[in-house]
This record gives C-alpha cells, structure tokens and sequence, in this order.
C-alpha cells in the first residue's frame, strides 16, 4: 500500500516543522529520472535566472526551448546543448505534445501574453509551470485553470517566495499565530529604476504596471501571512514622471481589510527603493527585510528569533518543489487557484484607484 504524505510525515518523525521544508528536501532521494522542462520566451528572466538554476536542480533540468528570437537559438544550443529537435518558435509550440524530451512548459513570456501561451501548452498535454503574475485578467487565470484541468496536467504558478524557507515561516506563523492575533503589516517591495521606458512593463496590453510587476509580491504576502483573503481594498497610483509612465503605474498603495480584522498596509514601486514585510501582533511582532528578493532574504521576531535560514537558489527549489509535485503525483505549492486570487484582487486595487473608493470582494 502506498504510504500517504502526510502518514510519511508522522512515520519518520518530520511532522514538527514539516511546512517549514520544501517538497524537494522530504523527497530528496527519490531515483526517478529528472523531468524535462522547456522555457517558452528568452527574455532576461530565463536567461539570467531561470536557465543557470535549472542547472542546480535535482529533480529537472532544461531540455527545450521556444523564441521568437532566431539569432538567440546557437547560443542557447551551445551553453545548454539543446538539440534541434528540441527547439520550437511560437508557432510550433503544439508540436511539442510528440517530444518525449520535454515534460514541462515554463512560461515566462509578458504578463499579456501568459494566457495564449498557457493554455496552448496545457492542450500540448505536458505539465504547466506559469511565471507570476499568473494573468492580466481573472477571466484569464480560470481560462488556463480549465485548459489544464482538462488536459489532466499540473499547473503551478512561479511564486518562489512560497518555496523559500524563511517565508515558510511566516507562512506557518498564519497558523500556529506565535504572536497572537495579527493586528497590521506593512509589504512594501519597490525598486528606483532610472530609465524604463525601453521595457515591455509600460505597456498595459502586455500586463505591465508595478502592481503587476512588483506589487503582486505585496500582495501576496498580505496574504499568506494572515491565512486569509481580504474583504475589502482600496488604493491609490501615482507617479513623479508623467511623461513615462503614461499608460502603467510607477507607484501603488493599497491597503486590504482581512475578515479577522487584521488590516494590511502595501506600497510598491519603481520610483522608490523599499523591501521590507513587518507584522504587528498582540504579543509582538516579526519581520522580513528584504522580504523578496533573490537571495539574502532574512528577518527576526519580537522575541529574539532569527529567520536567517539560508538557501542556495529559490528558483532552483520553486522547481525542484514543482518537478516532484508532478513525480510522486502530490498537488502542487502555489496552484493556479492561488495565481487567480491575486489577480482578483489586483484587479480590485485598479479600479478602486481608478474610481477613488473602497471595493467590497
């Protein structure tokens, strides 16, 4: 008889601290061979993060790839030795249901275009990994929901602070509440950038925006750290170079009012520099600063707890994590159905800026 996770869990003695480890360290030793994955879209994101972690992983590795990008394809080729076959453009991406090399399609092409992409790799029949934000529109993320429910394949949604282990923490705080109850938090994750105006980010067909962007970190956040969905949002854009940002935000507050009466408190932008998660609880308080960066993420508690766990590379866990999910047949860290509940919301944040008043979820 197959032994149940959770029973593995109680049987080997893990169950005390088990949500604080990732799929990949309770399965690390599993023989089954790794899982082929194929990046749709050779933006900076693929090639600076997502390749180069792809070659840490334990569970799956890169074997296929599909651009728009011609003169990108020889160097891909040589770096990661991808074959021919193995290569697709985006018009050829339903071949790849007839590629026994490739288990796995990453999308991580503009935010606009994560739904077409999507759904044609659901109908490939292979499994479905989507970079966040998961869509520009709720009506999207349930469109890619439905193609790979019917399709029979997993989806996960490219949210890596969910994998990392300090986060996992915070996560299990929600829960066990340390603190007691959650009173306010502040997310706020923003960056200066001094010239974007070459970016895909600008465009709002594409999905672009800072709360898209960036602030769906935020968000998310607010989320998982109180183990509840908001009951009502209201925000506020703006921006100090009109003349750039003529079509996205540059800057975004939101404030989110949680049904246990916890309220949360989120900025994001690329105007301003800022990192940091802090929550305010009956009997004291917890932070991570940064909360969401790449790497050093790192915090402490009121009571003098450390969360300083170190981890080599996130997006090297985020698909580690999602590769045995498919493997031992487990559902996934971060479903689409987390994917579309930011969504939801994020579209609530636009239109209570847009209308100046509080939206009722």
């Amino acid at each position: 008889m197959t032994l149940k996770r959770r029973d593995f869990i109680r049987t080997t003695g893990l169950a005390m601290g088990y949500s604080l480890l990732p799929y990949s360290n309770l399965f690390a030793n599993t023989n089954q061979k790794q899982l082929g994955v194929c990046l749709v879209g050779l933006g900076n994101y693929s090639t600076s993060i997502l390749a180069p972690a792809l070659q840490l992983t334990k569970h799956c590795k890169l074997t296929g790839i599909v651009t728009g990008s011609p003169w990108k394809i020889p160097k891909w080729q040589r770096r990661y030795d991808i074959p021919d076959k193995n290569v697709y453009s985006y018009d050829t991406i339903d071949r790849i249901a007839n590629n026994p090399d490739i288990d796995v399609i990453y999308i991580v092409v503009p935010t606009g275009l994560h739904a077409t992409y999507a759904i044609e790799a659901a109908n490939t029949g292979k499994h479905v990994w989507c970079e966040k934000p998961m869509a520009k529109t709720e009506a999207e993320c349930k469109a890619i929901i439905e193609a790979c429910k019917k399709n029979k394949v997993k989806l996960s949604i490219g949210y890596r602070m969910q994998h990392e282990p300090n986060t996992r923490t915070i996560i299990d705080w929600a829960t066990t509440k340390p603190f007691g109850a959650i009173k306010t938090l502040r997310a706020e994750i923003g960056y200066n950038v001094g010239n974007p105006a070459r970016s895909w980010r600008l465009n709002s067909k594409l999905g672009g925006g800072t709360m898209y962007d960036l602030g769906v970190y935020a968000l998310n956040a607010a989320r998982y750290t109180t183990g509840e969905e908001p009951i009502t949002v209201s925000a506020k854009q703006m921006t100090t170079r009109p003349k750039i940002f003529t079509e996205t935000d540059e800057t975004t507050h939101f404030t989110l009012e949680f049904p246990s009466g916890a309220i949360a408190h989120g900025k994001t932008s690329v105007g301003k520099s800022m990192h940091e998660l802090y929550v305010d609880c009956e009997k004291g308080w917890y932070t991570l600063a940064p909360f969401s960066m790449y790497g050093g993420v790192q915090g402490k508690a009121s009571n003098g707890k450390l969360l300083n766990i170190p981890i080599k590379n996130q997006q090297a866990q985020q698909m580690d994590d999602d590769a045995l999910a498919i493997i031992q047949n487990k559902p996934v860290m971060v479903p689409g159905e987390e994917g579309m509940k930011d969504i939801k919301i994020v579209e609530a944040i636009y239109k209570s800026a847009k209308l100046n008043k509080t939206i009722t979820l």
